[in-house]
C-alpha cells in the first residue's frame, strides 16, 4: 500500500539515494579543493603532496606556499569524522589558517591564533589535528609546530628522526599553547609531512603500518626526489596492507632540499 502522500516508497527510497550520492559527491569535490595537488619548485628545494581518499570522504586538508619575506609555509590537517561535516569543517580550518599565515606569525602563535579562532563558534564534536611549518631558504631553519598530527620525519644523511613535540588538536579547549620546534636542514636533507591514516594503514591481520615501519622505509629514501620519497614511500604501504580495505584519507607532503 503506498504511503498516504501518494509517493510509492520505491521512488522516495531512489530520490533518497541519489540525493546521498550528490552529497558525496561534493563532499568529494570540496575535499579535493582544499588539497594542494600542484608541486613547489624553487632554485634548492621542491614540495609535494600526495593524497588518497578513502571510499568515502574525510576532514584532510593541505596547502603549502610561498610567504612575502620569501620563506615557505605548509600545513596539514585532519578533521575527526567523517562525510559531508567533515569537509565542511576542514574547509573552515581552511580558511581561518590562510587568513591567520598572512599575519607572518611563527608555527606555535599561529597554531594558538587558530585554536582561538576555532573556539569562537563550536560545531558539536567538531576539531581537527594540525600542523604548521614555515621554512627560510637562506638559514635552511624549519620552525614547526603540532597540534595532534604525528611528528614529522626528518630524512637526513645521518639517518631519520621525528622531529617536534604533540600537542593537544585545534578547536578542543581553549587557551591551548604549542611547543616550537627548530631544526636547521642541510643540503640533500628532505622533511615528511604526514596524517595519521598512513600509520594506521593496515594490512588483513589488523597490524598498522606503524612508526617503526615508516623510519625503517624512510631511511632509504634520502637520495630521491619529493615525489620519489612518496611513490616509494605509498608503495611500501600498500605492500603492507596487500589488499586490505582501509579506514581513512592518507595524506603526505615532502619538502626536500637539494
Amino acid at each position: 500500500m503506498a504511503p498516504m502522500s501518494g509517493v510509492p516508497l520505491p521512488l522516495r527510497e531512489s530520490t533518497l539515494e541519489r540525493l546521498r550520492e550528490r552529497e558525496l559527491e561534493e563532499a568529494r569535490s570540496l575535499q579535493q579543493a582544499i588539497i594542494q595537488a600542484e608541486p613547489l619548485r624553487g632554485p634548492a628545494i621542491e614540495l609535494a603532496s600526495r593524497f588518497r581518499p578513502f571510499v568515502d570522504v574525510g576532514g584532510d586538508f593541505l596547502d603549502y606556499f610561498c610567504l612575502s619575506d620569501n620563506r615557505l609555509g605548509i600545513y596539514l590537517g585532519d578533521v575527526v569524522g567523517k562525510g559531508l561535516p567533515a569537509a565542511m569543517y576542514a574547509a573552515l580550518a581552511v580558511g581561518t589558517m590562510r587568513g591567520i599565515k598572512k599575519t607572518g606569525e611563527l608555527p606555535a602563535t599561529v597554531l594558538e591564533l587558530l585554536n582561538r579562532r576555532l573556539r569562537m563558534r563550536v560545531p558539536p564534536a567538531r576539531y581537527c589535528a594540525v600542523q604548521y611549518a614555515v621554512f627560510d631558504p637562506v638559514s635552511l631553519e624549519l620552525w614547526l609546530a603540532n597540534a595532534g598530527l604525528p611528528k614529522p620525519v626528518h630524512i637526513a644523511a645521518h639517518g631519520c628522526c621525528e622531529l617536534g613535540e604533540g600537542g593537544l588538536p585545534s578547536g578542543l579547549f581553549p587557551d591551548t599553547h604549542y611547543e616550537q620546534t627548530t631544526v636547521r636542514l642541510k643540503p640533500g636533507d628532505a622533511v615528511l609531512f604526514l596524517t595519521d591514516g598512513v600509520l594506521e594503514a593496515q594490512n588483513d591481520a589488523g597490524e598498522e603500518f606503524g612508526n617503526e615501519r615508516l623510519l625503517e622505509a624512510c631511511a632509504k629514501l634520502r637520495g630521491e626526489s619529493a615525489d620519489g620519497i612518496l611513490a616509494r614511500l605509498f608503495d611500501a604501504v600498500d605492500a603492507f596492507v596487500g589488499g586490505a580495505q582501509q579506514h581513512d584519507d592518507m595524506t603526505a607532503a615532502v619538502m626536500k632540499l637539494a
